[in-house]
C-alpha cells in the first residue's frame, strides 16, 4: 500500500495493526498520543501516592492504593505499545521526576514543561486528601470523556488498550465521588468548593486550545474524531452534573 492509497485507506476508517506498515508522520503524532497518557498516568499516580496516608479510613487507603496501582498499570499497557516503536521500557519508568509539581499557585495554562508530556493538570501539587479526591474526581472524568475518543484511534493495538483502560479509570471517578459523599456526610466536607474553583479550570485546559487545522490532519489519520470543544463541553456536562449530586457548583 503507498502513502496515498493509505492516507485515502486511513481518511475512510482504515486500521493499522503493526509499527511496520505506519508512515513517518501517523508513527510521530501516534507516539505523541501515547507519551501524553503514559506520563499523565504515571505523574498522576506519582501524586496520589503521596496522599495515601491522608485518607480519613483504612477503606479510603485502600482505594487511593488501588488507583495508584491501577494507573501505573495502564500507563505499562500503553507503554508497551510504544516499545513496539523501539522505546525503552526499562529506562522510560525511572526517566522523569514524576512527583516533581510546580508552585500551586503557578499558572501554565495548557503548557507542557520540559521534562516530559504530561498533561499541565498534572504539574500542580495536591493539598492534602479533599483536595485529591475532588481532582480525583474533576480529572477522572475527563479522562473518561477523552477515553471515549481514544478508544476510536486507528491503530488497533492502542484503540484496544484503551478499551481494556476505560472502565478502569471510570471506576476511579467512582471511587472519587464516593470519597466525597463520605467527607460531607461526615461534616468534613467545608472546604470541597474551594478545591473544585481550584481544580475546575485547570482540568478544563487538558482539553487543550483546539487547533482547527492540526484537528483536520489527525482526523485525517484516524487520530481524532471529535473537535476539542465538544470534548470539553461533554465533560463540562457530566462533571458538572456529578457536582450538583454533591451540592457542589462548577467554578
Amino acid at each position: 500500500m503507498d502513502d496515498m492509497s493509505l492516507k485515502d485507506y486511513l481518511a475512510q476508517g482504515g486500521k493499522l495493526t503493526s509499527p511496520a506498515n505506519v508512515p513517518p508522520r501517523y508513527r510521530a503524532e501516534l507516539l505523541k498520543l501515547m507519551a501524553t497518557f503514559v506520563d499523565s498516568e504515571l505523574a498522576g499516580a506519582a501524586g496520589f501516592a503521596d496522599t495515601i496516608n491522608d485518607g480519613p479510613g483504612i477503606k479510603e487507603r485502600i482505594a487511593a492504593a488501588k488507583i495508584v496501582l491501577e494507573k501505573t498499570d495502564n500507563a505499562d499497557k500503553v507503554l508497551k505499545i510504544m516499545g513496539d516503536f523501539g522505546a525503552d521500557e526499562a529506562r522510560y519508568a525511572n526517566h522523569h521526576p514524576w512527583t516533581s509539581r510546580l508552585d500551586r499557585d503557578a499558572d501554565i495554562g495548557t503548557r507542557r514543561v520540559e521534562q516530559d508530556m504530561r498533561l499541565a493538570v498534572f504539574n500542580y501539587p495536591l493539598q492534602g486528601w479533599g483536595d485529591a479526591v475532588v481532582m480525583n474526581l474533576l480529572m477522572g472524568q475527563a479522562v473518561g470523556v477523552q477515553l471515549e475518543e481514544f478508544t476510536k484511534v486507528s491503530y488497533q493495538p492502542l484503540a484496544e488498550a484503551f478499551r481494556e483502560i476505560a472502565p478502569v479509570e471510570a471506576r476511579h471517578a467512582e471511587l472519587a465521588f464516593e470519597g466525597m459523599q463520605r467527607l460531607n456526610a461526615e461534616g468534613l466536607g467545608a472546604n470541597l468548593q474551594s478545591s473544585v474553583d481550584y481544580w475546575w479550570p485547570r482540568v478544563a485546559a487538558s482539553f487543550g486550545i483546539g487547533n482547527p487545522d492540526r484537528f483536520e490532519a489527525l482526523r485525517a489519520m484516524g487520530l481524532r474524531h471529535t473537535p476539542n470543544a465538544e470534548l470539553k463541553s461533554a465533560w463540562e456536562e457530566r462533571a458538572g452534573a456529578t457536582l450538583g449530586q454533591l451540592g457542589l457548583r462548577t467554578a
